[in-house]
């Protein structure tokens, strides 16, 4: 059952990361000025250069054509060369994914400590007071974009990580309170504060086997929206990541670089989330 459980969500993760590259692929193929190139209007360049730049725009016929030899070069360790700035997207992934990794991963460990904490200590303590500004302060941080929230990191000189883990903290700290007040009415719960246990055995002993399956989903979730969030901050920020390079591709129309950073955002994307349901089904088991 386990096995045959891995091999569904393996063979899940391949389809959806070659449907996720072919179709990004596409939307790159279909938008409008794909076969413009801004290296055009440099002066400096001479008729050779300038047709030089149009024949190599040109030498796909089709998207289909395109992908099935981007797949072919993929298996040989080849992801090509990145046409707007004429680098081996290899070499540019290997310089800019520590840099995302660091500021994702920072933002979420910040993120999910205060707002598991925090959630917590509302849960044990009925006089907690500022659990309710809290929950004002995490509701007014989700009408907040990510990028006015990048601005205000920026603006203040702190690094952009912040920024993620304000993200991270306004979705979590409020999913965090409410399981928690739902587990606290269910009547195992009940009947032991009844027999007058304390709120720390409680919590530990009879409340978190129910709330971790469910910790563990949004953890999963809470993992995507940290990756999607690094794009905006990382441009804003002048951060020199997976986010801006993805931002620079889709400004250059760069068909390869594009089609190599969808499927590392997608494929990051699944593994959270297939991380986070083999944990919660070997929980489970």
């Amino acid at each position: 059952m386990w096995i045959r459980q891995v091999c569904y969500q393996l063979s899940t993760l391949l389809v959806v990361v070659l449907l996720g590259g072919f179709l990004g692929a596409t939307l790159v193929w279909l938008a409008p000025g794909r076969s413009t190139d801004e290296r055009e209007l440099d002066a400096r360049l001479s008729e050779e250069s300038i047709q030089a730049i149009r024949e190599l725009r040109e030498s796909d016929k089709s998207v289909v054509e395109f992908y099935v030899a981007y797949m072919r070069a993929v298996f040989t360790g080849n992801l090509g060369v990145s046409q707007s700035l004429n680098r081996p997207v290899l070499e540019l992934l290997s310089e800019r994914l520590p840099v995302t990794l660091f500021s994702v991963g920072t933002g979420l460990a910040l993120g999910w400590s205060a707002a598991l904490s925090l959630a917590l200590l509302a849960s044990v303590s009925d006089r907690f007071l500022p659990g309710f500004l809290l929950t004002v302060f995490s509701a007014g941080l989700l009408c907040i974009p990510m990028a006015g929230l990048a601005l205000i990191c920026l603006f203040l000189g702190a690094p952009g990580f912040y920024a993620i883990a304000l993200v991270v903290f306004s979705r979590v700290f409020r999913y965090l309170v409410d399981v928690l007040q739902v587990t606290r009415s269910q009547s195992h719960v009940l009947a032991a504060s009844a027999r007058g246990l304390g709120r720390i055995r409680i919590l530990f002993w009879h409340m978190a086997p129910i709330v971790l399956p469910q910790v563990l989903a949004l953890a999963g979730t809470s993992a995507s929206l940290a990756l999607s969030a690094a794009i905006p901050m990382e441009v804003i920020c002048d951060s020199a990541g997976i986010g801006q390079l993805v931002w620079q591709a889709a400004l250059g129309r760069d068909l390869p670089l594009l089609v190599n950073l969808t499927l590392l955002v997608t494929l990051m994307t699944h593994l959270t989330n297939l991380a986070s349901d083999l944990a919660i089904a070997a929980w489970r088991a």
